[in-house]
Parts: structure tokens; sequence; C-alpha cells
């Protein structure tokens, strides 16, 4: 294996393992957030699109060799000259098996590195997800709360309401009572108005009447004093 064939071999070790270790399942995407919002992280961001296309090329452009490799080595020329030299045979086998093997390593090692990319993507938008999902939690918590005392306050505010309308409703009553007892209270003191009334003009008719009499008795009394004056003189 040539230089760059060793190299992209490691390199395809290397994608397998990060793979491997961004799916294990207990390390949450919160986590990775917290790796991938490293310092060196971005410092190396601004180096890091350039470098992704850099390796798709270089990739893209081992994958075609060993793609050319392959069709080389499996085409009709090399495999009628291996039956008309058996010695060739085993020579252009394995040139034609190195081919196919640098073709697997190379496209997968192109297929990993695009999945790893779309896996880092995928853990910072589920990371971004969790802490707004987190955020509106916390903001429906505090709305559900919200709601939940603004409704404690209005069944007090209605039991409130309730027992002021009791206790008006007493009021209203106890004025009622207060206001037929006084009522009752006017209605007899009207009745000992009229019946005073009726005592005062029973006392000022008796009173005349008397006055009358008192008219009466006295003219007699004049008239019995004349008759007695003259009877008087009679008899001197």
């Amino acid at each position: 294996m040539t230089l760059q064939w060793t190299a992209v071999a490691f390199f395809l070790y290397a994608e397998i393992a990060v793979n491997l270790i961004l799916c294990i399942p207990f390390i949450s995407a919160q986590r990775w957030r917290l790796v991938f919002s490293w310092r060196i992280w971005n410092w190396l961001s601004p180096y890091w699109n350039k470098c992704f296309f850099t390796m798709i090329m270089v990739l893209i452009f081992l994958f075609l060799d060993a793609v050319r490799e392959v069709q080389k080595y499996s085409g009709p020329e090399p495999m009628y000259d291996a039956k008309v030299n058996p010695s060739v045979h085993d020579n252009i086998h394995m040139k034609l098996f190195r081919a196919q093997r640098n073709l697997y390593v190379s496209g997968f090692s192109l297929f990993l590195w695009l999945i790893m990319r779309r896996v880092v993507t995928l853990l910072n938008q589920v990371a971004v997800a969790l802490e707004n999902s987190a955020g509106l939690q916390a903001q429906m918590d505090g709305a559900v709360k919200a709601a939940k005392q603004h409704q404690d306050d209005n069944l007090m505010l209605k039991h409130a309401l309730l027992d002021e309308e009791r206790s008006m409703s007493a009021k209203k009553q106890q004025l009622k009572l207060e206001v037929e007892k006084l009522a009752e209270q006017v209605r007899a003191a009207e009745e000992a108005v009229r019946m005073s009334h009726a005592e005062v003009e029973a006392m000022r008719r008796q009173a005349k009447g008397l006055a009358q009499e008192y008219d009466r008795l006295l003219t007699e009394h004049h008239q019995l004093q004349n008759l007695q004056s003259a009877a008087d003189k009679k008899d001197q």
C-alpha cells in the first residue's frame, strides 16, 4: 500500500472512531454542544469549510482514480494477457484486488466524511432544539402557573363577591325589617295622634258645652238675683 492509500486508510479508521464516539447514546446533544463550543473549534471554524471541501475533492479524486484502476485491471485486455501468460495472472489479480480495496477505502472515507459532518450538524440542531424546548417548557410552566394563580384569584374574588352579596342580602333584609318596624311605629304614632285629636275635639266640645251651661247658669243666676231684688223692694 502506497503512502497516499495508507493515509486514506488511517483517515477512514479515524472517521469510523469519531462517528462511533458521536453515536454513543449516553452522551447527550447538550454535552456535544458544549464540546463544540470550545475555543479551539472557534479558532478552527474559519478554516473548517475550506478543509471540508478540500478533503472532499481529494477523496473524490482518489475515488475516481480507484475506479479507473478497477476498470483498467478488470478490462478484457488484462484478462486476455492473464490467459495467454499464466505468470501474469496472479499479478493482474493482485493489482485488481488493490484497486478494489482502494475503491472501497476511498468510497467509505468520502461517505463517512459526509456522514460525520451531517451528524455534527444534527447534534447541534438537536441541542438547540432541546434548549428552545426547555425555554418553551419553562415559559409554558410559567404561563400555566400564572393562569392557575389567576384562576385561584378569580375563585377567591367570586367567593368574596358571593359573601358580599350574602352580607348585602342580610343587611337588606335587616333594613327591610327595620323599615317595616318603623312603618309600624309610624302607624301606631299616627293612630295615637288621631286618638289625641279625637280626645282634644271631645274635650273642646265638652268645654264648649260647659261654657254654654255656665252662661245659662249665670243668666239664670242674674235672673234670680233680679227677681230677689224686686221681691225685696216690694216688701219694703
